[in-house]
């Protein structure tokens, strides 16, 4: 036990000892990291890594281990149980997960004040835009009621306010005066035809026609939702879309001017309409009726200084003053005591049916007439909404499903045409006083239909008397945000002139084509100045930051070493002006190369008969692609595979980096790899790839140019710069080690010096 005990200890005074020591080390680790962390520096010493490298070291999952396939999925969607089952109904019934957590003493409130606001919006905006849209007042109250309630149940934002709006109220009134113009309907007396026009009749024909449209453009809402068609929005950039409004009211204007100036020009449809109706409203200006125009010029100033001093006031008021509903109840106060469409003969609203109107099946026989405005119809709304619904998402933490809006849209326009409702959607104005007054969810919603229910069933009555010429300057004067809009030319003239060249010609396009074939122009020159970008990308030349392993556009960089970028991805359709640049850059051309490279060979395999001294040695230069996040179709894997041939004509090893495992996985399935191209050719990193070119063949030293050292009869072709190329992320790098003997590496020529030598030693010789 006594000689044991001082072993043991002596054991555990060495274990304690290098545990010190080891603890010792750990914390000295700890303190460097921790000053490191201070310093903001950092330090990684590891072995060059390769794809084979890299997969036995991080043993990553191939795309197909971690994304299931098709059938897989089809399963899975077939697969009933009470879980999935819950979720499906809760993802398509949006209103069953948050309704049941609604808290009336937190909610009920701010979402009550907020609804009495927007309903009191509702009305004067309802029944200026059912002029918009050609159809009587009385159907634009009908279009803030029923998708409102629809929208309740499916919809996913909480602040959006469905009802009508400017753009689509101008489309859809596009849609019924071309298929309802009043000179159908001219009353026949005997058997000569009046220029009396019979309205009922007219405006009947014309709810159908609007009731078809909108049923139609929420039945294609339906459907795009349906099948996860939610990214559509995406097409429609900001640029398009403000310069699409722009002109949009640019429309509303002209329509609105008979019913300000009090006369009756003809509506033209098609191509350059708007020229058209402006010209013939210019030509009946000695024709204006002067008490309209009285009405319309006293209400727009009077809406405008009432609005400007509403802005004002804004920070002290707890909510807005209702100032366009206070403009339609004195217009018809004042229209009926003084008998203004008696008296003066100033047009008015004329009755206003007390009451819902019952459902009815619209016309079917008129899809076909107005599929394509119901498809303008229902991309336009679902761009406005979508954009409105994600700009309050953001702003208050939550997420809009861009799918399920497009259902939900659907759904309200769908249900609404069987109530004669015409095309609907968010409004901006409305939206923002819902979210500025407390609105918290779309409780706020029904609480605004029920305000526009009550104006249905015991107020629309009292608004008869109301004058057109009030309802046409409300319109006027909620344009004036779009007009702001123009100062849009400004900011994308400095920011970005592509941008600024789309806005353009969307707003000149909806202009002269109208709003159905400007939409289509605007879109499909959106998608060429897509392609037009990837076919003009920026290329530049890189270079290496002393010290680390970043790569940036600075003049001085690696000796050696050329750094190419292109900031567009590679695909077939600019593959070939890649290549040029490519060859630009770096110096290179190819096919001299090639051509120059075998009359070479021939003249050397000459020589080596006649001489028979020594073999031939081999040339190797390195070209590394970095992080090649590209389309892997074939084309782009018979594009790689002609790349590593092209350049092996010249004596060239191509390297790849940072490419990603779905990447890999599918050159993989393209059967890229060979014999000679190996997963060895892939590097973890565009480092690692420069480390192992400079490590390769002796690369690491200062090129130069050396003709002496090739002796007579015996010609030795060989390289050693370094070339590098990156692609990845939209970006290509390629690292090419030239030889340095017989080369100008910049003018692919051999050196006039050695040719002159050659000359002078055969002639010797």
């Amino acid at each position: 036990m006594q000689l044991l005990l001082p072993q043991q200890c002596s054991g555990i005074c060495f274990w304690l000892h290098v545990c010190s020591q080891k603890e010792s080390l750990y914390l000295d680790r700890v303190r460097q990291m921790e000053s490191a962390r201070r310093s903001g520096r950092f330090r990684v010493e590891r072995d060059v890594l390769d794809e084979l490298k890299l997969e036995e070291v991080t043993q990553r999952k191939s795309y197909a281990d971690i994304h299931s396939s098709l059938s897989e999925q089809l399963k899975n969607s077939l697969r009933c149980n009470v879980p999935y089952l819950k979720q499906s109904i809760v993802s398509r019934l949006p209103v069953l997960y948050w309704l049941p957590k609604y808290s009336v003493w937190d909610y009920g409130m701010p979402d009550l004040i907020s609804g009495i606001s927007v309903g009191i919006m509702h009305l004067p905006q309802g029944m200026a835009y059912a002029l918009l849209a050609s159809l009587p007042p009385v159907f634009g109250l009908y279009s803030s009621l029923y998708p409102a309630l629809v929208y309740f149940f499916f919809g996913t934002s909480r602040h959006v306010s469905i009802g009508t709006f400017t753009v689509l109220s101008i489309m859809v009134g596009s849609v019924t005066e071309r298929l309802a113009p009043d000179v159908d309907f001219q009353k026949a007396n005997g058997t000569n035809i009046t220029a009396e026009v019979d309205v009922t009749a007219r405006d009947s024909y014309r709810v159908q026609v609007a009731a078809a449209t909108t049923v139609l453009g929420g039945l294609i809402q339906v459907l795009l939702g349906v099948v996860k068609f939610g990214f559509v929005g995406t097409y429609l950039s900001e640029p398009l879309v403000r310069a699409y409004t722009t002109a949009a009211a640019a429309h509303a204007v002209v329509a609105q001017l008979k019913y300000v100036l009090g006369v009756s020009p003809t509506r033209f449809s098609g191509p350059l309409s708007l020229v058209y109706t402006l010209k013939d409203v210019c030509s009946l200006l000695p024709n204006t009726h002067l008490p309209t125009l009285l009405v319309s010029a006293v209400t727009i100033v009077l809406l405008i200084a009432a609005k400007e001093l509403n802005s004002f006031l804004s920070s002290k008021l707890p909510v807005p003053i209702p100032v366009e509903l206070i403009t339609i109840v004195a217009g018809t106060l004042i229209s009926s005591y003084a008998h203004l469409n008696t008296n003066y003969t100033i047009s008015v609203v004329g009755e206003i049916p007390s009451g819902l109107s019952s459902p009815s099946v619209p016309d079917v026989s008129l899809f076909g007439e107005v599929i394509r405005d119901a498809f303008a119809l229902a991309i336009v709304g679902y761009a406005i909404t979508i954009s409105l619904g994600k700009t309050f998402a953001l702003k208050h933490g939550y997420k809009v499903d861009s799918n399920q809006e497009l259902v939900a849209l659907g759904l309200s326009n769908t249900v609404g045409g069987f109530f004669q409702c015409f095309s609907v959607c968010s409004s901006m104005s409305r939206s923002l006083i819902q979210d500025t007054t407390g609105g918290k969810t779309q409780m706020a919603g029904v609480a605004s239909s029920l305000i526009v229910l009550v104006t249905i069933l015991k107020l629309g009555t009292l608004f008869q008397e109301l004058p057109k010429a009030v309802l046409s300057a409300i319109v006027f004067v909620n344009l004036k945000g779009m007009f702001k809009q123009y100062y849009d030319i400004v900011t994308l003239w400095r920011s970005s002139k592509i941008d600024l060249v789309v806005w353009l010609v969307t707003w000149v396009s909806t202009l002269l084509l109208n709003l159905d074939l400007g939409l289509a122009a605007s879109v499909t020159f959106a998608l060429f100045t897509v392609i037009f970008r990837t076919q003009l990308p920026a290329y530049s030349v890189l270079g290496n930051i002393p010290g680390t392993e970043l790569y940036v556009d600075i003049e001085t960089g690696i000796p050696g070493v050329t750094i190419f970028r292109s900031s567009a991805t590679v695909y077939f359709a600019n593959a070939d002006l890649y290549l040029e640049a490519l060859k630009e850059k770096s110096g290179l051309n190819i096919s001299k190369m090639i051509i120059y490279k075998r009359r070479q060979e021939a003249k050397q395999k000459r020589r080596e008969r006649r001489a028979e001294r020594r073999a031939k040695r081999q040339a190797k230069r390195e070209v590394i692609c970095r992080k090649c996040s590209v389309s892997c179709s074939p084309f782009s894997c018979l594009l790689y595979r002609q790349i590593f041939q092209d350049f092996s004509e010249i004596d060239v090893d191509i390297y790849m980096a940072g490419c990603q495992a779905s990447v890999v996985e599918q050159l993989e399935h393209g059967d890229f790899f060979s014999e000679k191209i190996t997963k060895r050719r892939l590097f973890a990193s565009v480092h690692d790839a420069v480390l192992h070119c400079l490590n390769h063949r002796g690369a690491t030293t200062i090129p130069t140019y050396e003709p002496s050292v090739v002796r007579p009869a015996n010609i030795q072709v060989s390289f050693s710069n370094t070339t590098f190329i990156r692609l990845g992320m939209d970006m290509l790098w390629l690292t090419i080690k030239y030889l340095k003997h017989f080369f100008d590496y910049r003018s692919c020529l051999p050196a006039r010096n050695f040719k002159a030598f050659i000359q002078t030693h055969m002639e010797k010789r």
